[in-house]
């Protein structure tokens, strides 16, 4: 960890761009694989950036910190990535303060998920934010902050259907394809990619399409045996990913190549099919789409369906804000606190140092008394009562004295 130590939350900003704004083309030039985040944050101390951590999923990308310029972020991010800054500028949403806090919320609680309440969020969030605690950019502001985002997450989950029935990005190309395909049975699939997005699509081929006829592909091997076998799926070496190509129906890719891994070349002259590319950047040459056998579906076409499970989330967002708004104000209620603990012991040292200040003790009747420990804390918690109500440390100062000499006399 490294740079200045700012601990203002009015220096908490976030630099993003999302669906909102672009489309899957240019998400994927600002897209953060893991070597890409671990990247940023090796070259994070030199923009004096001691606190952040990077979100990159298929609906965003986002850059979180506490830092003097949200210019500083963006630096950060284009220098791993292929996205520029002049491009970043033009798509990104810039907040602070407060503002930033919010948006931190309302992402975690899927409430600005690309399909309503998307709770897959969740798992990535904390994935983002352990990656940069244990490289030590997780600061006590930044972890207060992300806790409180995640408990508010939890509550709305727990006590809410924001994220009832069962619609996510894998779930999505489950439901296109049933309502798609008649009989999906004789239709042979394969999936490329196992991660964890793949890994919920290919349980779900299974539980709501209800066919085994799927062949499961992976750059680890081992990983898809692995899963093939608690399926009751077939698997095949990753060598032989053309072979597959040609041979299935239906094809859905996720994996974490930064480039295409099936190109138009690859797909010329096959016979029909129906890709679904699951991935950011695009595994799936967009170009593929051009061809007359290819029915190509990505991120942004799969948000696009709607169904009577959305609705019913849709009904659950103003619980949802009302959850976020009361976990908010408890952290403002904290930050209030904790910018005036500088005060607070500034006021605890010097009434503990004055037995010897001679002015005071000749002013004074506590002179022949000791030093009383449990005087003074008892005087700074009312001054922290009062801190917490008005902003007046000048004056609560002045009364600290006068209550710590008051306490004093009278025990």
């Amino acid at each position: 960890m490294g740079g200045n130590h700012l601990t203002d939350l009015h220096n908490f900003f976030i630099v993003g761009i999302n669906y909102k704004k672009s489309d899957t083309l240019l998400r994927g030039r600002f897209a953060v694989s893991t070597d890409q985040y671990e990247s940023i944050l090796q070259i994070a101390p030199q923009k004096n950036l001691a606190e952040l951590f990077v979100i990159s999923t298929c609906n965003r990308t986002e850059v979180y910190g506490i830092t003097n310029s949200a210019e500083e972020l963006m630096e950060v991010l284009c220098s791993v990535t292929t996205g520029s800054i002049e491009e970043l500028k033009k798509a990104a949403y810039i907040k602070k303060g407060f503002d930033a806090v919010q948006h931190l919320f309302f992402v975690t609680a899927g409430l600005d998920s690309q399909i309503l309440g998307d709770y897959e969020i969740v798992g990535q969030m904390k994935t983002a934010i352990r990656f940069a605690k244990e490289r030590g950019f997780i600061g006590s502001h930044l972890e207060r902050i992300t806790n409180s985002a995640l408990q508010s997450s939890k509550e709305i989950k727990t006590t809410t259907e924001l994220s009832g029935g069962t619609i996510s990005v894998s779930f999505a190309a489950i439901q296109y394809l049933s309502n798609t395909i008649k009989d999906i049975s004789n239709k042979k699939i394969l999936v490329v990619g196992i991660g964890k997005i793949g890994g919920n699509t290919c349980k779900n081929i299974v539980d709501y399409l209800q066919t085994t006829n799927v062949t499961l592909v992976n750059r680890s091997d081992e990983k898809a045996a692995a899963l093939a076998k608690e399926l009751n799926l077939k698997y095949v070496p990753f060598i032989e990913l053309q072979q597959q190509i040609k041979s299935a129906d239906i094809i859905l890719v996720s994996t974490h190549a930064t480039t295409p891994i099936l190109t138009k070349q690859h797909l010329a002259g096959l016979e029909d099919k129906i890709l679904i590319d699951l991935s950011i950047p695009n595994n799936v040459d967009p170009e593929a789409a051009t061809l007359p056998n290819v029915t190509l579906i990505n991120v942004d076409d799969l948000s696009k369906l709607k169904d009577e499970t959305l609705n019913k989330r849709k009904a659950e967002v103003p619980k949802a804000k009302s959850i976020i708004t009361h976990h908010i104000t408890e952290l403002k209620a904290w930050y209030k606190m904790r910018s005036h603990v500088p005060v607070l012991k500034a006021v605890k040292t010097k009434l503990i140092n004055m037995h010897d200040c001679e002015l005071f003790t000749t002013a004074s009747t506590i002179e022949n008394k000791e030093h009383n420990p449990e005087h003074v804390q008892k005087v700074i918690n009312v001054m922290a009562t009062k801190l917490r109500q008005q902003n007046t440390k000048g004056c609560q100062y002045i009364e600290a004295i006068n209550d710590y000499i008051t306490v004093s006399n009278n025990s």
